[in-house]
């Protein structure tokens, strides 16, 4: 019963809100026989029903986070962290400011990684909003807080995005004397990452965290996937954002 109430419950709140409402007013044109209105409504309307649905979502997801898999053995000299969003001003345990969730998951990562080869973490990631947090400010303060020692520590606070985090750590690596980096981001990130590490002259070795789709939903199969969900848009925004950074990236490198 309750994934029933769970499925009805899609329909009350946005995105599905507006997918019940779209496809009744189409329905009421339909009626009123304002059949081209109704026709290119109903489209619209399917179109944003079939972004907002994990059945199409997590697919989509996959396709990104399966092109790089983990390591067996990590193989560099430097563990480098693209940042993801950050808050500015909201309590944390030792501070103010905290990392967004995929920074974070990231970050966690790092540390488990450092302290399994101790190898310094070099953080990437500047203020990009106004109202954002500094993220590599953060990340040294909450690496320090998970017991990382400071000279382990390398912060490059510049950066605004991916083409940025590659060029400033880029830099940052040479003068520290470091070549072999570990790249750390999320999975459905990886492929843009390296291709803009790539161009700003690094080899790396990626290392893929904070999985968005579980490996195992391929198969699995209930009525939530055919609810509506501001996550499952949300994915779509992002993985299309992803596969339109990556042909920006491969034009700017045919230039």
């Amino acid at each position: 019963m309750i994934y029933v109430i769970k499925f009805i419950y899609s329909f009350v709140l946005p995105p599905g809100i507006f997918v019940l409402l779209l496809t009744l007013l189409a329905l009421w044109m339909l009626w009123k026989k304002q059949r081209g209105f109704a026709a290119l409504l109903l489209t619209v309307t399917l179109l944003l029903y079939l972004s907002s649905i994990p059945l199409i979502s997590d697919p989509l997801m996959r396709t990104l986070e399966s092109k790089y898999s983990p390591p067996a053995q990590v193989q560099g000299d430097c563990l480098v962290v693209l940042g993801g969003g950050a808050t500015q001003g909201t309590p944390d345990v030792d501070g103010e400011g905290n990392l967004g969730g995929s920074a974070a998951n990231r970050l966690i990562t790092a540390v488990r990684l450092h302290r399994q080869t101790g190898l310094p973490v070099l953080f990437s990631g500047g203020q990009v909003f106004a109202d954002s947090g500094n993220e590599a400010y953060i990340a040294r303060r909450q690496l320090i807080g998970l017991g990382v020692a400071e000279q382990n520590i390398i912060a490059e606070n510049r950066s605004l995005n991916t083409a940025q985090n590659a060029e400033y750590t880029a830099a940052l690596l040479k003068e520290h004397g470091l070549s072999r980096p570990v790249l750390i981001t999320s999975a459905f990130h990886m492929p843009r990452a390296v291709a803009e590490f790539r161009r700003a002259g690094l080899t790396v070795q990626p290392y893929p965290t904070d999985y968005h789709a579980s490996a195992v939903s391929a198969a699995a199969w209930y009525a939530g996937k055919l609810a509506p969900s501001p996550g499952a848009i949300e994915t779509v925004g992002g993985v299309l954002k992803e596969y339109i950074g990556s042909l920006a990236v491969a034009f700017k490198g045919n230039k």
